[in-house]
């Protein structure tokens, strides 16, 4: 049985990259996220073998994406089939949801069969809509994915592990991510396709952006085991980061003109 997707209004109107699919199955309706690069066309959705199958149509060659299941549609082992052959994308989960980060090569129509071992749709229920918690999702680095060129390079992977691991484990990290995230996917879409186009934008993005990861991966050394401590450290890396970007250059900029 195929179901004709239902999408939110894209967040990028040039290349749709952000889309949320209503997968329908026994009388309810499950939301599965896209985050790409590529448009996702249809999809089909088989409750007996667990399957979630989506179709997406891409022009470039190199298709970046992150795919994010709620659990309770489809979870456990997953089996990937891209084009009937086996693939190997990454995985990463939390108690909500899965994220899957896929990585290909292909321009055209494209196929991608994703399998599990177990989902809750088999047991009865009364119908409701269960969607993704946008705090606990987090979305995909699009910024940092175009700017490194790919979902696997070791700044994005570092970003999704603060991210994943650090944020979203405190009520304080969530609540900032769910703020920035409707900041960040309202502008990262424009600037990503952007960098995509013009390699000279891509490279200031780069030089920009990186100050900021060194000073985040802070984050990867320290134990944060309550609400103050993100606070703590979170404020610290903000005003850490206010010096960097805007205090040092006014001051750079306050020497020069007292030297002229």
């Amino acid at each position: 049985m195929i179901i004709t997707p239902a999408y939110a209004e894209p967040l990028s109107d040039a290349t749709g990259l952000i889309n949320r699919l209503d997968v329908q199955a026994k009388g309810q309706s499950f939301e599965v996220k896209t985050v790409s690069n590529f448009d996702v066309i249809d999809h089909e959705f088989d409750k007996d073998e667990k399957r979630l199958t989506i179709f997406i149509s891409s022009t470039l060659e190199n298709n970046l994406g992150e795919i994010i299941i709620p659990k309770i549609l489809l979870s456990g082992n997953f089996t990937f089939y891209l084009n009937g052959m086996e693939y190997n994308p990454k995985i990463q989960s939390n108690n909500q949801i899965s994220f899957i980060t896929l990585n290909f090569t292909g321009i055209g129509n494209n196929k991608i069969d994703i399998i599990a071992t177990e989902s809750l749709v088999s047991v009865e229920e009364k119908p409701e809509i269960f969607t993704i918690d946008e705090s606990q999702s987090g979305g995909g680095c699009l910024i940092a994915t175009a700017t490194y060129g790919t979902e696997l390079a070791p700044q994005v992977q570092q970003l999704r592990e603060i991210r994943d691991q650090k944020l979203m484990n405190t009520e304080s990290g969530e609540l900032f991510l769910n703020s920035f995230n409707e900041f960040y996917y309202s502008v990262s879409p424009y600037i990503a396709d952007y960098e995509r186009e013009n390699p000279v934008f891509r490279e200031v993005v780069k030089i920009t952006i990186t100050p900021m990861i060194s000073s985040l991966s802070i984050l990867n050394y320290v134990d944060i085991d309550s609400e103050q401590e993100m606070l703590v450290y979170g404020i610290s890396l903000i005003i850490l980061n206010f010096a960097m970007y805007v205090g040092i250059p006014a001051a750079v900029i306050v020497g020069i003109r007292k030297k002229l």
